[in-house]
């Protein structure tokens, strides 16, 4: 069986600001379109590298929630990513924390619209 992940959404009340506040955070352009009558905001893909993609949406049925699903993103440098979301207001959920025999260092954070979302550095 493949990674069970293929693709993430992550909900958004204001898709202005929270373009604004991914963007800054990851230094990354969006993609804006509808899709299925739905405001979609897509992080840059790479079709030859690992992982997945996904996308911000704005919709009826799409709530921000601290509950829930935790996604976790990917950062080269994850003391830099964190500070960027302090420097766009978002609040501190669960500090770095370096995972050292494993490999890898983890936080949450808070962002611009009330999701918790992960972000994940190897080491």
């Amino acid at each position: 069986m493949p990674n069970a992940a293929s693709y993430f959404e992550i909900p958004v009340t204001n898709m202005q600001r929270a373009i604004a506040f991914y963007s800054y955070v990851f230094e990354v352009n969006f993609e804006e379109d509808i899709f299925d009558d739905l405001e979609m905001a897509y992080f840059p893909i790479d079709e030859t590298a690992q992982g997945i993609s996904g996308a911000l949406v704005k919709g009826e049925i799409y709530k921000p929630t601290q509950e829930g699903v935790l996604i976790y993103l990917t950062t080269s440098n994850i003391d830099r990513t964190l500070t960027r979301t302090l420097e766009r207001n978002a609040i501190t959920l669960f500090p770095i924390h370096r995972h050292e025999n494993a490999g890898f260092a983890v936080a949450e954070f808070e962002d611009s619209e009330g999701n918790r979302i992960g972000l994940y550095q190897k080491l």
